[in-house]
C-alpha cells in the first residue's frame, strides 16, 4: 500500500464517521440500516474485494454480539428478577439511607467502582442499571443524574484498574507489577471519577430534557408494590455472585495449578457469561421462590423482559460490524504507521495510540490490548523505568471519545432513552473526559516519580 492510498483510507474512514453522525443524528434514518450501508460503502471504497466484504461485516457483528447478547440477555433477566422481587428497591432505600437523597449519585458511582472491578463494562451496566432507574425514581431526579455517575465508576475500573482484564493484559504486556499498577489506578481512579461522573453530571444534566417515556424504564419500575422486600443482604449477594466468580477466574493460575482440572474449573466458572447464568439461576431462587413467586410468574418475567433489548443487541452488534471493516479495509494499520513515523515518549505514545485506536475500532479493550502490544517493545527497548504508568496511560487513551462504533454508545443511548447527540453531550463527553483527566494525572504522577 502506498504512502499516499494509506492517508486517503484514513480520509475515507473520518467521511464515514462524520457521514454517520449526521444521517443518524440530523436527518434521523434508522440507526442500523446507516450503520450497515456505510461500512460496505467504506468497504468498498477502500478497495476490499466485493466478495470479501459482507463476509468481513457479518463476522464483525456475529464476533460481538456472540458475546454481547448473551450478556444482555442474562443480565437483563437477572436486572427483571432485582425489579419484580423489590431487590432493587431495598438496594435503592439502603443507598439513599446511608448516603441520604442529595448524595445518590456519590453512591451509585461508589457502587460502580467496586462492582465494576472484574467485570467488562457491559457486564456492569446491566447488573447495576435497574439500581439506578430505582434510585432516580425514589429521590426523584432524572435518570442521568445517578446514571452518568454510574458508568463513570464503571468506565474508570475497566480502563484503569487490576484485576479488570483489559488493564491486567496490559500489566503483562508491559511486564508491569500488578500491586503498584494498582495502587496508582485507584489514586488516579477515584479523582477521575468524581470529575467524569459526579461533578460532570451536576454540569449537563440540567441541560438534557429526556422524553417522559422510557419503555426500558418502565419494565423495571412499573410493577405490583411489594409488602415484604427481600433483604439487603441475599439481594447483594445475588448481585455479587459473578463479581465474586470472575474474580476467581481471573485468579485461577494463582489459586491452582494451571492446567489442572480444578483451574480449568475456576477459568469456567469465571467466564463472564457462565458467571452470569449461574447468578440470573440463583436469582430465580433467592429473588423469586423464595419471595412467593411461582415458575409461571418468572417465566413470564425473564421472557418479558428480552423484547426491549432487541433494538439495542442489534445496533451494538451493527457497531461491531463497523469495526471489523475497519481493521480488514487497513485503516488500523495506517493508524500504527503514523505511531511509528512520530517519535514520541512512550508514555505519550500510549496514550495516544490506544486513542487513535479506540477512535477508528470502538473497543477500549482492544484498543488497550493492540496499543499496549505495539507500545511494550519500544518501551522496554528504551528502558522506560515506569510500566506501571504506561498501563494508566494506555488505559485512559483506550476509554477517549466513544462514538457510534462503539457498543457501549448505543448501550448508554438505548436505556437512558437519549437521541444521538444527547448521547455525544453526555456519554462521549464523560468518556473524553475521563480519558483527558486520567492522562493528566498519570503525566504528573511521572513527574512526582
Amino acid at each position: 500500500m502506498t504512502p499516499s492510498f494509506g492517508y486517503w483510507l484514513l480520509m475515507y474512514a473520518a467521511v464515514a464517521i462524520i457521514a454517520l453522525i449526521v444521517l443518524i443524528a440530523r436527518y434521523r434514518l434508522n440507526p442500523f440500516i446507516v450503520i450497515t450501508l456505510i461500512s460496505i460503502g467504506l468497504a468498498l471504497v477502500a478497495g476490499m474485494p466485493p466478495s470479501a466484504v459482507v463476509g468481513a461485516y457479518e463476522a464483525g457483528v456475529g464476533k460481538t454480539l456472540g458475546h454481547i447478547a448473551l450478556v444482555v440477555a442474562l443480565g437483563t433477566m437477572l436486572g427483571k428478577m432485582m425489579a419484580e422481587s423489590g431487590g432493587a428497591e431495598q438496594m435503592a432505600r439502603t443507598l439513599i439511607a446511608k448516603f441520604g437523597e442529595k448524595n445518590a449519585h456519590w453512591a451509585m458511582v461508589c457502587i460502580a467502582f467496586l462492582v465494576g472491578l472484574p467485570l467488562f463494562f457491559e457486564v456492569g451496566f446491566v447488573l447495576l442499571v435497574p439500581i439506578a432507574f430505582t434510585v432516580a425514581r425514589r429521590v426523584g431526579v432524572s435518570i442521568l443524574m445517578v446514571g452518568l455517575p454510574m458508568v463513570a465508576g464503571l468506565s474508570v475500573v475497566h480502563a484503569l484498574v487490576p484485576p479488570h482484564p483489559a488493564a491486567m493484559l496490559a500489566v503483562q504486556a508491559y511486564q508491569a507489577s500488578v500491586g503498584q499498577t494498582l495502587l496508582y489506578a485507584i489514586a488516579i481512579g477515584i479523582p477521575t471519577a468524581i470529575i467524569a461522573g459526579p461533578l460532570y453530571a451536576k454540569f449537563i444534566v440540567p441541560r438534557i430534557q429526556l422524553p417522559a417515556d422510557n419503555p426500558l424504564e418502565k419494565q423495571f419500575l412499573d410493577r405490583e408494590p411489594r409488602d415484604k422486600l427481600p433483604g439487603f443482604g441475599i439481594t447483594m449477594a445475588t448481585i455479587l455472585l459473578p463479581v465474586v466468580l470472575m474474580l476467581m477466574g481471573g485468579w485461577a493460575n494463582l489459586i491452582s495449578t494451571p492446567g489442572s482440572g480444578f483451574n480449568q474449573f475456576l477459568l469456567f466458572i469465571g467466564n463472564s457469561v457462565i458467571a452470569l447464568l449461574l447468578a440470573t439461576l440463583l436469582s430465580f431462587w433467592t429473588l423469586g421462590i423464595a419471595q412467593g413467586f411461582n415458575r409461571e410468574s418468572i417465566l413470564k418475567f425473564t421472557n418479558e423482559c428480552l423484547a426491549p433489548t432487541a433494538s439495542i443487541t442489534l445496533l451494538v452488534g451493527a457497531g461491531g460490524g463497523l469495526n471489523r471493516i475497519l481493521v480488514d479495509a487497513g485503516v488500523t494499520d495506517q493508524i500504527v504507521g503514523l505511531a511509528h513515523e512520530f517519535h514520541l515518549s512512550p508514555l505519550i505514545m500510549g496514550w495516544l495510540f490506544a486513542a487513535l485506536m479506540r477512535v477508528a475500532t470502538g473497543s477500549a479493550t482492544v484498543a488497550m490490548t493492540t496499543a499496549s502490544g505495539v507500545v511494550a517493545p519500544v518501551a522496554i527497548g528504551l528502558g522506560y523505568p515506569h510500566p506501571e504508568l504506561l498501563v494508566l496511560a494506555t488505559g485512559a487513551g483506550s476509554v477517549i471519545f466513544s462514538h457510534v462504533n462503539d457498543g457501549g454508545f448505543w448501550l448508554i443511548k438505548e436505556y437512558f432513552n437519549m437521541t444521538v447527540a444527547q448521547t455525544f453531550k453526555t456519554w462521549t463527553v464523560l468518556e473524553t473526559l475521563i480519558s483527558l483527566v486520567a492522562f493528566g494525572l498519570t503525566v504528573g504522577l511521572s513527574y512526582l516519580l
